[in-house]
């Protein structure tokens, strides 16, 4: 081969790999200034579990629980590019295997910048992994309790409204339970939380738990979504994170019938898989 013809062929393979790499940059810049414009909150499809994502108009990152094993792994992987393998923030409401072993492969997978817990213990080997690996990953922790306000970014807050300082018997309801605000809208998240805790927020903290979005607690369970935690609240959209055919009977048709009676527009991750909700601030659109 002539050095002309190789020279030839090294700039014409050049010339593609620099196309190729000015047309993805475009494409992602693109993706990114559309993403900018929004707040996107998915409810992830994990079984019976809850897990939700944010993403902030800033580029942020949430993660609030991981559902019971590593199908997270593959939510995630759908959601984000390849090469993005950072969380900001990864909350476990409270260590239910259902809410927890999810997160435990997070952990081990992705780069997480920070960790909140409400600081509940629980005697199991799923619990004491979790511990293990935060200690092993040196990740930054903290506790969260009422009162707390996190600032993820310009217009975006995370207020927590539970646990109190006086914690409860029942492990579920020193759940943490965090109401996100962006402008105009807002998301209850209520991990699963059941009606002593309703009636107290309802009862004392009515206008901060009014919310455009509430993921209904405790999958649907008849331990929660009372009337007055409901009135309260007052959501346009209720999502309930709920295996298919578990053997649990979630959502109990009590609790859907609540819903109805308030005429809440409803979606189940059982049904609907995951549930994707938009908002720039003004509109709020489902996906």
């Amino acid at each position: 081969m002539s050095i002309q013809k190789r020279n030839f062929i090294l700039y014409f393979f050049g010339s593609l790999v620099v196309i190729f790499v000015l047309f993805w940059t475009a494409v992602f810049s693109q993706a990114r200034s559309e993403d900018n414009q929004l707040l996107k909150v998915t409810f992830f499809d994990v079984g019976q579990g809850d897990s939700a994502f944010i993403e902030t108009p800033g580029g942020r990152q949430i993660l609030i629980d991981g559902g019971p094993d590593n199908t997270i792994l593959r939510k995630l992987g759908e959601e984000l590019p390849f090469y993005d393998r950072d969380i900001d923030l990864v909350i476990l409401t409270h260590p239910e295997a259902d809410h927890l072993n999810g997160i435990i492969e997070v952990l081990k997978s992705y780069n997480v910048h920070l960790v909140a817990d409400p600081g509940i213990m629980k005697d199991t080997g799923a619990y004491q992994e979790y511990q293990d690996v935060l200690e092993e990953s040196r990740v930054p922790y903290r506790t969260l309790r009422a009162g707390d306000r996190i600032v993820i970014g310009e217009n975006i807050v995370f207020d927590i409204l539970n646990p109190q300082i006086a914690t409860y018997r029942e492990i579920n309801n020193n759940s943490i339970v965090a109401r996100l605000t962006y402008k105009k809208h807002s998301f209850l998240f209520t991990a699963d939380i059941e009606k002593p805790v309703e009636y107290e927020l309802a009862k004392e903290n009515a206008p901060l738990i009014d919310s455009d979005v509430l993921k209904v607690g405790h999958h649907g369970s008849k331990t929660s979504s009372t009337k007055l935690f409901l009135a309260a609240v007052s959501p346009d959209l209720a999502v309930i994170s709920v295996g298919r055919n578990n053997s649990y009977g979630h959502p109990t048709q009590d609790v859907l019938e609540n819903l109805k009676e308030y005429g809440i527009k409803v979606l189940r991750t059982d049904i609907d898989g995951d549930v994707k909700v938009l908002s720039d601030g003004e509109n709020l659109t489902i996906e």
